[in-house]
């Protein structure tokens, strides 16, 4: 018989290797977060007048260890956080270290986004990514409902977007491109 009982050991290894492969990428925050995000709520205005607005978070793999992530967040008074860049895994986490786009900062802007229970989670601990949003807004303790996730289904529009051009090259080059 062709391959005998050496070639049947040789395809359970081959088995086993795929399997865990599968069960890595699977438990990998690249994989694990990939998705669209949104959250649709009431706003408001000081004057106390109210209007209607959209939460999105967008998280491509491009990587089997980076995800591009996209968040479009909205506050009262129409302050908004716009974030778009490349993270990277760091344990349970999708983790962004980058420059503060304030050049007059010293602090880093790192933002790390993970499942915390029934939610997505954006975080930036000491406040570095804060020029990226108006007066009101803040990456600190975002959320986004984790039943809200579905697939992209725009991909070949994100990806010819300046915001992920721009957010590649700056992973790939280290360097911001703005």
């Amino acid at each position: 018989m062709a391959g005998g009982a050496g070639g049947l050991s040789r395809l359970g290894l081959a088995a086993a290797a795929l399997a865990c492969l599968a069960a890595t990428s699977a438990s990998s925050p690249v994989t694990a977060l990939a998705g669209r995000y949104s959250s649709h709520f009431e706003n408001g205005l000081v004057d106390g007048s109210s209007y209607w607005s959209d939460d999105v978070v967008e998280i491509v793999p491009v990587a089997a260890n980076a995800a591009y992530v996209r968040a479009a967040l909205n506050f009262h008074n129409g302050h908004t956080c716009n974030f778009a860049g490349v993270a990277k895994v760091r344990g349970d986490a999708l983790v962004y270290r980058g420059p503060s786009p304030d050049p007059t900062s010293r602090k880093a802007c790192v933002l790390t986004i993970r499942r915390k229970g029934a939610d997505l989670s954006l975080d930036d601990g000491d406040g570095g990514c804060k020029e990226y949003c108006g007066a009101r807004g803040s990456f600190n303790d975002a959320t986004m409902p984790w039943k809200s996730r579905r697939p992209i289904t725009y991909m070949a529009r994100l990806k010819n977007s300046s915001e992920y051009r721009d957010a590649l090259t700056e992973w790939r080059t280290g360097k911001p491109v703005n």
